[in-house]
């Protein structure tokens, strides 16, 4: 079940203009690059920005997504017709032999519950031709960074062209562990309508990362500092061993 930002068609044609700085996606280019990816699949393509920059790069790309909606927006994009879009999840994927997996920003975190997130590693290493690689972040729990989802820090007043200007902020609604729950409000000007998105992000710690990597069948290479976000998050490595 997607959370209505990625889900409702009126929030989800939101999610671009809201967030429009995707320089975080150029470290997971540089990845594809490092790693001579020809065959991509991009877990949680959401609404098709990471694909669409690969495939410009004549990468051949599979983007998977459980929102509808999310995608919609993705078909509509110039250069959609490269990319393979697939509605659902990393569970239940046609046969391919992808050289890279990625889940990028929040995916990973996205997948909550421990019986899912195993099915998604695991439904991933299968994607995967022997010796190629799941790439994914995650936030340091440490550094706590669901203290500043708050309306003052998160208020913003945007001209969405074709919308007209959207009122939108973030509350923090509870931390329970590892659980984060979170709401999105989104005010339209042209109508008055409000909307809200609740999302539940698991902050992992390292350790459990890894344990999960190495049950789900993994090699794992090794873990980075995140370069957009220094000191806040890790970046994964692991590899389907060879056969």
């Amino acid at each position: 079940m997607a959370d209505a930002i990625f889900e409702h068609p009126r929030l989800a044609a939101l999610y671009d203009p809201l967030d429009p700085d995707r320089s975080d996606l150029d470290v997971y280019v540089a990845v594809a690059a490092e790693l001579g990816a020809r065959t991509v699949l991009d877990i949680g393509c959401g609404t098709g920005t990471f694909a669409l920059m690969l495939a410009a790069r004549g990468i051949e790309v599979t983007g998977v997504d459980p929102a509808a909606a999310s995608l919609d927006v993705a078909r509509g994009k110039p250069g959609a017709g490269r990319v393979r879009w697939i509605h659902g999840d990393a569970t239940a994927l046609p046969p391919m032999r992808a050289d890279l997996a990625t889940m990028t920003a929040n995916v990973a975190q996205a997948v909550v519950e421990p019986d899912a997130w195993h099915g998604t590693l695991t439904g991933a290493r299968e994607a995967l031709r022997p010796g190629g690689h799941l790439v994914f972040e995650t936030r340091d729990p440490a550094r706590r960074a669901w203290e500043h989802w708050n309306r003052e820090e998160s208020h913003q007043v945007t001209d969405v062209p074709g919308t007209g200007v959207v009122e939108s902020w973030l509350d923090l609604v509870d931390v329970s562990g590892p659980l984060v729950t979170f709401r999105w409000t989104c005010v339209f000007a042209s109508d008055g309508a409000v909307l809200t998105s609740g999302s539940t992000l698991r902050f992992r710690e390292r350790e459990e990362v890894e344990a999960g990597l190495a049950s789900a069948g993994y090699v794992m290479e090794e873990v980075r500092d995140a370069p957009d976000r220094p000191g806040r998050e890790f970046v994964f490595f692991a590899r389907r061993p060879e056969e």
